[in-house]
C-alpha cells in the first residue's frame, strides 16, 4: 500500500447485509466476518470463502439442539490462543464458539438468562485474554460471563452494570486479565474487576453513544482506555477520549471529523489507533518514534503514476552490418512510427472483416451459417415462376391425371370416379334455423 491508501481488493462478502464486525485471526491468515445475517463467515486475507457456518432450525424452542443461529448475529471474535477457533452471539439469545474446520456444527452454546431465568439477547461477546473466560453484554444491562469449558452456569455475573434496555456496545478485557471494561448504550464507560463483580471500579459518564456497536479498548502498555463518542449531524465532532486506567481522569480527547466515532482500535504490536467514522472515513494515528510498520509504511511510499499506453514504442535495435532487406530505417520520430504502426493492421491488432459469400476454413458466411439463414436464402426467397402462382401450383395436376402413381391407383377398384362434395348456394341459408348458419 502507498501514500494514497487505495485498496487492493474490494468484494461484497454477504450480499446487502450490514457487516457487524470483522476480525483478523491471531495468526493473521484468515478474516471473521460477522453481517446482519444468521450466518457468520470466514474469508483468507485474499478474500476468497474459507467457510460460512450453518444456519439452525428457527422452529426449534430450544437453542441448544440446533447446530447454529437462526436469527440475526450481534458480535463476534477470535479465540486468541487457539487459531481455528471463534465466537458468535446472535439475536436468537445464544452465544456460540465454532471451529473454522467444522461448518456443519457449533462447539459449544452459551444461554444468557434474566433475573427471572429468562431468554436475554446478547449485544456482544468476548473471549479473556488467555481464552479461558467468555464474556457477553445483554439488553437487560446485565454482564454475564462463563468458563470456556462449563457452558450452563456463569462463573462471574453482574445484574445491573448498565440501564436495563440499553445495548451494551463493547466489552474489552485488559492485557493482564483481571480488569474487564464495558461500553454501555446508556452513555457510560465501566471498569470491573471480574473477582469483585458487583460494583464497577471506575465509571464515566456523558459519553453518547448511538451505535450497537461503539468500541473501548485498552493501550498496549495497559495503563489508558480510550473509547469515541457519537454526535447528531450538525451537532459538533466526533471524538476520542482517553482515561487513565488506574484513576479514570481523562487524559487527553482528539476530534476526529464532523460525524460520530463508530469504531476504534489500539493495535498492540503496531502501537498505533485506527479509527472508523459515521460518514465513511477511516483515520489511522500514529506515532513517528514509537509506532512500528503499519501506517509508516504508506506514508514513506509515494504513488505510483501510470504508465501511459501512447508512450509505449518498440524498442530501435542497431545492427550495422545486416543485409539490405534485414535493415530497419532509423526512426526518425515516436509520433510518425505511432501514426505507422496504426495503418499497420497487424501491429494495430485490426480485426478480420467478414467473410464475403459462403463460409470457409470454419467461419461463418456474412448471411449467416444456420439452418434457418439457409432455407430463407435458398428455398424461402426463390423467386423461380412467380408471375402466375396457381399455374406454379397446378403445374403437375395434368401430369398426375394422366399417370397417377402415389395416391389414386389405391382408389383404382373402389372409387373409379372421383365425386366431390356440391357447394350450395348462399341463398338457401335464409332457410336454415339460426344455430345451422355458417358464422361469418
Amino acid at each position: 500500500m502507498d501514500a494514497s491508501l487505495q485498496a487492493f481488493r474490494s468484494l461484497q462478502p454477504c450480499e446487502c447485509h450490514q457487516i457487524k464486525s470483522l476480525q483478523y485471526s491471531s495468526t493473521g491468515d484468515v478474516i471473521l466476518v460477522v453481517s446482519g445475517n444468521s450466518q457468520a463467515k470466514v474469508l483468507d486475507r485474499d478474500g476468497f470463502p474459507v467457510m460460512e457456518c450453518i444456519k439452525g432450525d428457527q422452529y426449534i424452542v430450544d437453542m441448544t439442539n440446533t447446530k447454529g443461529h437462526t436469527a440475526m448475529l450481534n458480535s463476534g471474535c477470535w479465540h486468541p490462543k487457539i487459531k481455528e477457533e471463534f465466537l458468535t452471539c446472535s439475536n436468537d439469545g445464544t452465544v456460540r464458539t465454532w471451529d473454522v474446520n467444522n461448518e456443519k456444527k457449533h462447539k459449544s452454546v452459551f444461554k444468557p438468562r434474566s433475573v427471572q431465568g429468562k431468554r436475554v439477547i446478547p449485544t456482544t461477546c468476548t473471549y479473556s485474554r488467555d481464552g479461558k473466560l467468555i464474556a457477553a453484554g445483554c439488553q437487560d444491562g446485565s454482564i454475564q460471563i462463563w468458563d470456556r469449558n462449563m457452558s450452563v452456569h456463569t462463573k462471574f455475573h453482574c445484574r445491573q452494570a448498565h440501564a436495563p434496555g440499553t445495548d451494551t456496545s463493547c466489552l474489552t478485557f485488559s492485557y493482564d486479565g483481571t480488569v474487564l471494561a464495558s461500553r454501555g448504550g446508556d452513555d457510560t464507560l465501566k471498569m470491573w474487576d471480574i473477582r469483585q463483580f458487583k460494583m464497577p471500579l471506575n465509571t464515566a459518564e456523558r459519553l453518547p453513544s448511538f451505535f450497537p456497536m461503539t468500541d473501548c479498548c485498552f493501550s498496549p502498555d495497559d495503563k489508558i482506555l480510550v473509547t469515541g463518542t457519537s454526535v447528531k449531524k450538525g451537532g459538533g465532532s466526533g471524538k476520542l477520549f482517553f482515561f487513565y486506567r488506574e484513576t479514570f481522569e481523562k487524559l487527553y480527547e482528539i476530534e476526529v471529523t464532523d460525524a460520530s466515532v463508530v469504531r476504534c482500535l489500539w493495535h498492540p504490536k503496531l502501537n498505533q489507533i485506527m479509527v472508523g467514522t459515521g460518514n465513511g472515513l477511516a483515520k489511522v494515528y500514529y506515532d513517528p518514534v514509537k509506532s512500528q510498520r503499519g501506517a509508516k509504511l504508506c506514508v514513506v511510499k509515494t504513488k505510483r503514476k501510470e504508465r501511459q499506453a501512447e508512450t509505449l514504442t518498440q524498442d530501435y535495435i542497431i545492427t550495422p552490418h545486416a543485409l539490405p532487406m534485414f535493415r530497419e530505417p532509423r526512426q526518425r520520430s515516436t509520433r510518425k512510427q505511432l501514426e505507422k504502426d496504426r495503418l499497420d493492421p497487424m501491429k494495430s491488432h485490426k480485426p478480420e472483416p467478414p467473410v464475403a459469400g459462403p463460409g470457409r476454413g470454419g467461419r461463418v458466411g456474412t448471411h449467416g451459417g444456420t439452418l434457418s439463414s439457409y432455407i430463407v436464402k435458398n428455398i424461402a426467397l426463390d423467386k423461380t415462376d412467380d408471375s402466375n402462382p396457381r399455374e406454379a401450383i397446378l403445374r403437375h395436376a395434368k401430369e398426375a391425371e394422366e399417370n397417377p402413381y402415389w395416391v389414386a391407383p389405391a382408389y383404382a377398384k373402389t372409387q373409379p370416379k372421383t365425386v366431390f362434395a356440391e357447394v350450395e348456394p348462399e341463398d338457401d341459408e335464409t332457410d336454415k334455423p339460426e344455430w345451422k348458419k355458417r358464422k361469418i
